[in-house]
């Protein structure tokens, strides 16, 4: 049975030159980086190397780079790391509703520890409005958090606005781009971020590892406490293969940036070229221009999500639903929801995020088993044949 993957946004393949560098310093140089001996020394080199090279990917210098163990600390780090030090001067949070989890479920446990935050509404493409931003901030606004790109539906928000709203409000601004990196132009400078996080396994790096930007001069207060690394940071003894690991693919993904783009739009926008053609009663959902350059995500209407997602496992193709299927809840995508879909429509959505291995074939392979499968489950359902008859 033919295998397709079409699931890049939770999680990419391991690259085999990052596993092969992966490898070297777990084998040869994998000495702690914080001894002053050669074997220290030898692995201290490889963690420099990472470093500048996931700062050349983002425009940003070495030492602004902290390594994390995911995209989710990099957000809880730039979040409560600057609540907790900027709590004299305010107590005010602006977020979007449209966030990662890893951004809301932060922000909802500062506003239990005394804090206040904006939950900023966005349009039905999903993108936040920057006039929103705006007329949000307060005097007592110490930080605005708005994802570059989204997760579920890929739209592309207007980070350098929003960045410049908050230079000139003298309020920090932290971007969630870890779904954007690798898949637009994203220089931290050109931006005029003061924050940005990104994760090594989505860009073909090893799970369990990522990083945090932080412009020169911010100051944060650390989540973890111990030792002095990451420059007083990020605390514990430093995982080298890991960001080895993200240094290669943060490099690959440069190499390759322009490559790598116009394939995931060419086989993205045939993937939805082939599905209109057989699949009736099909929406795009999130921005028509807007958007990731490797994300399709759809609402098939009179068909649930989560039966699509088995029927499609059974012919050997990998995606995911915007509700929350996987994780055991029947709830619809909170994304969707604030985008103003409706719950019934939000239900029968899928997400197909395609990589640098997804050919035409497999398009044409996913697009026909869809058609199959949708034609199967709509004529089990009561609402499809009472629309049809």
């Amino acid at each position: 049975m033919r295998r397709v993957y079409l699931d890049h946004a939770a999680t990419t393949p391991v690259h085999p030159e990052v596993v092969e560098v992966m490898r070297h310093y777990m084998l040869q140089d994998w000495g702690n980086p914080s001894s002053i001996h050669s074997f220290g020394r030898e692995a201290r080199a490889g963690v420099d190397e990472a470093r500048a090279r996931v700062a050349a990917l983002i425009g940003a210098d070495p030492e602004e780079i902290v390594f994390t163990g995911g995209g989710t600390e990099a957000d809880n780090l730039a979040i409560k790391g600057t609540a907790w030090e900027l709590r004299n001067k305010g107590d005010h949070i602006i977020t979007s509703a449209a966030e990662h989890h890893a951004v809301l479920h932060a922000v909802e446990w500062l506003e239990k520890q005394g804090f206040r935050a904006t939950y900023l509404p966005v349009d039905q493409y999903g993108m936040v409005d920057p006039r929103d931003v705006e007329r949000a901030i307060t005097p007592s606004t110490v930080l605005v958090s708005i994802m570059a790109a989204n997760n579920e539906v890929g739209t592309v928000q207007p980070v350098a606005e929003i960045a410049r709203i908050c230079q000139e409000k003298g309020v920090r601004f932290h971007t969630d781009a870890v779904q954007a990196v690798g898949q637009i132009p994203v220089d931290v400078h050109a931006r005029g971020v003061d924050l940005l996080s990104l994760s090594a396994h989505k860009i073909y790096g090893p799970k369990g590892v990522g990083a945090l930007y932080v412009r020169r001069g911010v100051r944060l207060t650390p989540l973890l406490h111990g030792g002095a690394h990451e420059r007083k940071r990020r605390a514990g003894t430093e995982g080298v293969p890991g960001m080895v690991g993200l240094g290669k693919a943060a490099e690959l993904a440069r190499l390759h940036f322009d490559e790598r783009v116009e394939h995931y739009r060419r086989v993205r926008d045939l993937l939805w070229e082939r599905i209109q053609e057989r699949v009736p009663e099909v929406r795009l959902n999130g921005h028509p221009s807007e958007r990731l350059p490797n994300n399709l995500n759809v609402s098939v209407l009179y068909v649930e999500g989560e039966s699509m997602l088995l029927n499609l496992d059974m012919k050997g193709i990998a995606a995911s639903s915007g509700s929350a299927c996987t994780s055991g809840s029947l709830e619809p995508s909170h994304v969707l929801l604030a985008m103003g879909i409706p719950h019934e429509v939000a239900h029968g959505s899928l997400r197909m995020t395609v990589g640098t291995a997804t050919t035409e074939e497999d398009t044409a392979y996913v697009a026909e088993s869809l058609g199959e499968i949708v034609a199967r489950l709509r004529a089990m359902s009561p609402l499809w044949n009472a629309r049809v008859r």
